[in-house]
C-alpha cells in the first residue's frame, strides 16, 4: 500500500495541478493508495507514524525539506518492528522553498519527472540523524534527514521564514536572511566533541553538521557529505572578521567554504555539544530551542529511499546533474 503525505502550503500555487496529475497517474498505474493532508506544524510527523503503523510499505511526500523531515520523524518513531521499518520506501516530490535533500538526488520542482522517478526508481539505504536533548531531566529525540545547524545557520532560517510572505518561497530568502542574521547574532560559548575528540571549545558563530551537502536553498556548506556513507561532515566558524564573512559569502553555493583557513572541518558518527546557555538550532529548516548540552548521532542506513536509477554508490550526485 502506498501512503501519501501532502503539505498544501508548500508550492501552493500549482498544488491543484500537481494533485490532479498524481491522481490520474495512480489510476493508470492501478496503484492502491491512501493519502493524508497536513493541517498544522508537525502534523506530518503524526501522519508519517500513522501510515507506517498502518503497514504502508511506500510513503510519498509532497512537500519540502521540513515536511519530509517530519515524515521521517514519524517513521522513526512508529511502533513497528525494525524489519518493517527497513522495508518502507520513502520518496519525495519537491514542493518547498529550499528542496535541498531532493537537490542531492538530482530532483527538482519538475513534478512529473519526480513522480516518474519515484515509481520507477530503485531502493537506496540512507543515513538518518538523531538529536538527543534534555528538558527537566527528561530525554527527548528528534530525527533529521539532511542537516542540523547552529548559530548563523539557525538564525538565517528565522529570517528566511519572515521574508517568505513578502518575496515568496525562493532560495534567495536564505541568502538575504543570512546577512540579516549576521547583524542580529549573539554568540554562545560551547564545546564540541566529535567521536570522543575535542574539536572546539570557544564561542560559536556558525556550525553545520551535515548528512547531505546542501542546505539553505542550495548553499553547499559541506561538499563531502553523503547520506549513504555512515559519517556526518561538519564545519565550525568561531569569530570571523567582516572581511572573512564577505569572503565566505562568495563561497556559500560552490563548496568553497571548506577551503577557507578560518573554517574548521570535522567529521564523525557522534557529536557532543556541551553548553549551559540557551541554544537555537535548525533541523532540516525546522527551528528548535533547547537549553544545555545535546548529542547528534548518525544512524547508518536507518531508512530506505526510492532514488533515480542513475544514482550510483560512491558517486557524487552532482555529476549526474551536470
Amino acid at each position: 500500500m502506498l501512503g501519501i503525505v501532502i503539505n498544501p502550503k508548500s508550492g501552493k500555487r500549482v498544488f491543484r495541478l500537481q494533485r490532479v496529475y498524481l491522481w490520474r497517474l495512480l489510476r493508470n498505474l492501478h496503484e492502491p493508495f491512501t493519502y493524508r493532508v497536513t493541517k498544522y506544524a508537525d502534523h506530518a510527523t503524526e501522519l508519517g507514524r500513522e501510515l507506517a503503523e498502518k503497514g504502508c510499505n511506500q510513503i510519498l511526500v509532497l512537500g519540502g525539506d521540513g515536511t519530509l523531515s517530519e515524515v521521517v520523524n514519524g517513521i522513526m518513531q512508529a511502533d513497528i518492528p525494525e524489519s518493517q521499518r527497513k522495508n518502507i520506501q520513502f520518496g519525495i516530490m519537491p514542493r518547498g522553498t529550499g528542496n535541498d535533500w531532493a537537490r542531492f538526488w538530482g530532483l527538482d520542482k519538475d513534478y512529473q519527472r519526480s513522480l516518474e522517478l519515484f515509481f520507477n526508481g530503485k531502493s537506496q539505504s540512507v543515513d538518518v540523524g538523531c538529536l538527543t536533548y534534555y528538558r527537566n531531566g527528561v530525554e527527548y529525540k528528534r530525527y533529521f534527514i539532511n542537516s542540523i545547524g547552529f548559530g548563523v545557520d539557525s538564525l538565517t532560517c528565522v529570517y528566511a521564514a519572515k521574508l517568505k510572505p513578502y518575496i515568496g518561497a525562493h532560495h534567495i530568502n536564505y541568502f538575504i536572511g543570512f546577512f540579516i542574521a549576521l547583524a542580529k547574532l549573539k554568540t554562545v560559548y560551547m564545546q564540541l566533541i566529535a567521536d570522543g575528540k575535542e574539536v572546539a571549545n570557544q564561542k560559536l558563530f556558525h556550525m553545520n553538521i551535515a548528512n547531505g551537502p546542501y542546505n539553505g536553498g542550495g548553499m553547499k556548506q559541506n561538499a563531502d557529505a553523503d547520506p549513504r556513507d555512515g559519517i556526518f561532515h561538519g564545519l565550525f566558524v568561531e569569530s570571523p572578521t567582516f572581511k572573512q564573512v564577505l569572503k565566505g559569502a562568495t563561497k556559500l553555493f560552490n563548496g568553497g567554504l571548506m577551503n577557507l583557513d578560518f573554517v574548521y572541518q570535522f567529521s564523525g558518527t557522534e557529536m557532543n555539544i556541551n553548553t549551559k546557555k540557551h541554544l537555537k538550532l535548525e533541523l532540516d529548516g525546522i527551528l528548535m530551542d533547547i537549553v544545555g548540552s545535546c548529542k547528534v548521532t548518525c544512524l547508518h542506513h536507518a531508512l530506505n529511499m526510492t532514488v533515480p536509477q542513475y544514482c550510483e554508490e560512491g558517486k557524487e550526485i552532482h555529476d549526474f546533474n551536470e
